[in-house]
């Protein structure tokens, strides 16, 4: 027989309980999608690329000196004329790297045309080319940061992107100035950040430099060292947080480490740009580059290795530190971590020679793992901030990434600054394919050159950004 009573009493029960069990739900789903939200988004590589500017712009070693001769010969003295060729000498650079128009079409006096010239090409060529092998439209990527140390010009460098690409009015763009050869691993770190928040995106980068409008005209050495190593160039790199894109893109960012040491007078003066006496603009490397480079890329390395090395490695150096402040530890030398062990592929930025023989010294690395920066150095000279992407593009030229690789780039430049950014690739590159093809494949098999060409004595320098 039906109970009546009963049902009425568990129905009211049930009445009682709903709103209960509602909240416990609605708690649950709060909770989940809090840790989703809070969980960092995974930022991947999709591609990149360089630009290759004409062959009419490149210039030799000897060239370069002679341009500066026909251009400035009435202010040049002859001491200048042959420190500059010193300096280009043991630079580390080849015999067909670029300039701009500007300077190969004999105009002393750059205009600021010259300059926006220079940065839309070396920005439309790489881009335009990125954009092709993507296949990802303009007006899809929601994030853009351009950067471009020592060029400033209105409208932004960034806001001729987004006109020349009709880019949609609500992308987020940001132009980054005056941050030197560092910025281009700055721009990475600062797009992973603002793609945290903007959740299924793509975010385009794009680094280069226009030096038309800075070449040095005076008889200081200490601002010469621009007109030796600064060269045309520029990439752009295509970054998402899509999960769909996971498995297409090349790879995945791992870590990201800035350094930046301005607190220090020391640090913060050792790269100025400003007049000579005689009123000539230029960039002044003075004595303290080197201490302040040294500290920089100390704490930045002190902070990248519990990230990257392995245990025991990590045991070692702790180890070591330790030993090294007891009473019994005082001559006992710093234990340099086998960065070998935690990275497949160094990438630094190419300031000059004599910081690639340091770095590769201060590190442990073989002449393997220099090879693609030096080879950047020779090829294309000091292209600032987009010089580890040149350096990138020269090991997928010589199939060398595959699956599972760990790539360490690391950026450095006024401030003083340094960046370290680590890559693992999703996949393995094979540059027969054409979608894969960049700036190295169609003279890839004439490099390396003989290291032992490259590594002779010569001053310490550092890129003058």
């Amino acid at each position: 027989m039906f109970d009546l009573i009963g049902f009425i009493n568990d129905f009211i029960n049930l009445t009682l309980l709903a709103p209960f069990l509602l909240c416990l739900i609605i708690i649950a789903v709060s909770f989940l999608l809090i840790i989703k939200n809070s969980s960092p988004q995974k930022i991947f590589l999709v591609d990149f690329a360089c630009y290759k500017p004409p062959e009419s712009q490149t210039i030799t070693k000897e060239g370069t000196v002679a341009l500066a001769v026909e251009c400035y010969g009435n202010i040049l003295r002859k001491e200048s004329v042959d420190f500059m060729r010193n300096m280009i000498q043991r630079s580390g650079l080849g015999e067909y790297t670029y300039l701009p128009e500007a300077f190969l079409k004999r105009r002393p006096n750059a205009s600021m045309e010259d300059g926006r010239s220079e940065s839309q090409l070396a920005i439309f060529g790489a881009v335009d080319k990125l954009l092709a092998k993507t296949r990802v439209e303009a007006r899809d990527i929601g994030i853009l940061v351009v950067n471009c140390g020592l060029f400033c010009v209105t409208p932004s460098l960034s806001s001729i992107v987004v006109n020349r690409y009709k880019m949609k009015e609500g992308v987020v763009s940001y132009n980054l100035s005056g941050m030197g050869c560092t910025a281009g691993l700055l721009a990475i770190n600062l797009a992973k950040h603002l793609l945290q928040v903007h959740h299924n995106c793509y975010a385009l980068v794009v680094s280069t430099e226009s030096i038309s409008q800075q070449c040095y005209t005076g008889n200081d050495p200490s601002k010469i060292l621009i007109n030796c190593a600064f060269r045309v160039g520029g990439a752009a790199m295509l970054l998402s947080n899509r999960p769909s894109d996971q498995y297409s893109s090349k790879y995945q960012l791992l870590h990201t480490i800035h350094t930046h040491t301005a607190n220090s007078d020391k640090s913060y003066g050792c790269i100025t740009m400003e007049e000579d006496a005689e009123g000539h603009l230029g960039v002044t490397v003075n004595k303290d580059l080197l201490s302040a480079a040294v500290k920089a890329i100390q704490s930045n390395i002190a902070s990248l290795a519990p990230l990257i090395l392995p245990v025991p490695e990590q045991v070692r150096y702790l180890l070591n530190y330790i030993t090294r402040r007891l009473p019994i530890g005082v001559n006992i030398e710093p234990y340099i971590p086998d960065f070998k062990r935690g990275i497949d592929h160094f990438l630094a930025h190419v300031g000059g020679k004599p910081v690639l023989d340091a770095l590769q010294n201060k590190l442990g690395f073989t002449e393997g793992h220099m090879e693609a920066s030096r080879m950047t150095l020779y090829r294309y000279g000091n292209t600032s901030s987009s010089s580890v992407w040149y350096a990138l593009a020269y090991v997928e030229a010589k199939r060398r990434i595959s699956r599972g690789d760990r790539v360490w780039q690391m950026g450095f430049g006024s401030g003083f600054k340094v960046c370290s950014v680590i890559w693992r690739a999703i996949r393995s590159v094979d540059p027969r394919d054409e979608a894969n093809a960049n700036v190295w494949s169609d003279e890839i098999d004439k490099f390396p050159v003989d290291a032992n060409d490259l590594r002779h004595n010569s001053p310490l320098y550092f890129s003058p950004n």
